[in-house]
């Protein structure tokens, strides 16, 4: 009866400490991350190398677990041969604006986070020379993102993790139009400064 008692103790008494250290965080934060990106399909009939890509976002939490976020992101990917011709790179680029949930790991400095959002973006196509050949124009996506947040301390986290974009645009291209399914996971580390 006694070890009941003394373990329900301390479980409440973590779970109370977790919460308050929760609480303690700062509202805002802003992120920055980056990494390589891998698509997940062919688009349209062109083969995308390993692309990489950068995220600048804004957080706002306003529950305990729970959280906005927004900002701007860029996307590229080259391919050796596509529909737009050799040599050529596909950059995406845009707005995201999403929910984020966010949860301690036991007592540890460590929470795992789960965001949900909307992009409105676009698909520029460029040549070898840096030339941009066709525009898609802004249109709405969703991604779905995952990751742990490691607090490194004085409001600063590491956040490595993993998010999947999806985003289907149409594009002129010398008078013939191309439906782009550009669908890609990005395997991201990125850095929190909370205010």
């Amino acid at each position: 009866m006694k070890t009941k008692v003394l373990f329900t103790i301390a479980l409440i008494a973590s779970l109370t400490l977790s919460s308050f250290a929760q609480e303690n965080e700062k509202r805002f934060g802003f992120e920055l991350s980056g990494g390589a990106s891998f698509a997940t399909r062919k688009l349209d009939n062109a083969n995308l190398n390993t692309g990489f890509g950068f995220e600048g976002i804004f957080h706002y939490r306003f529950m305990p677990h729970a959280g906005v976020y927004g900002g701007w992101g860029w996307n590229r990917f080259g391919a050796d041969k596509s529909f737009a011709g050799t040599d050529v790179c596909f950059e995406e680029t845009g707005y995201v604006l999403g929910l984020q949930f966010k949860h301690p790991i036991g007592t540890t400095p460590l929470s795992y986070y789960l965001r949900a959002g909307g992009l409105y973006n676009h698909i520029e196509i460029e040549n070898e020379d840096g030339d941009i050949n066709g525009d898609s124009g802004h249109g709405f996506g969703w991604q779905l993102a995952g990751g742990i947040d490691i607090n490194l301390g004085s409001n600063w986290s590491l956040t490595p993790g993993v998010k999947f974009n999806a985003l289907n645009r149409e594009i002129d291209l010398d008078g013939s139009s191309t439906h782009l399914n550009l669908n890609y996971i990005n395997l991201r580390v990125g850095i929190i400064k909370r205010f």
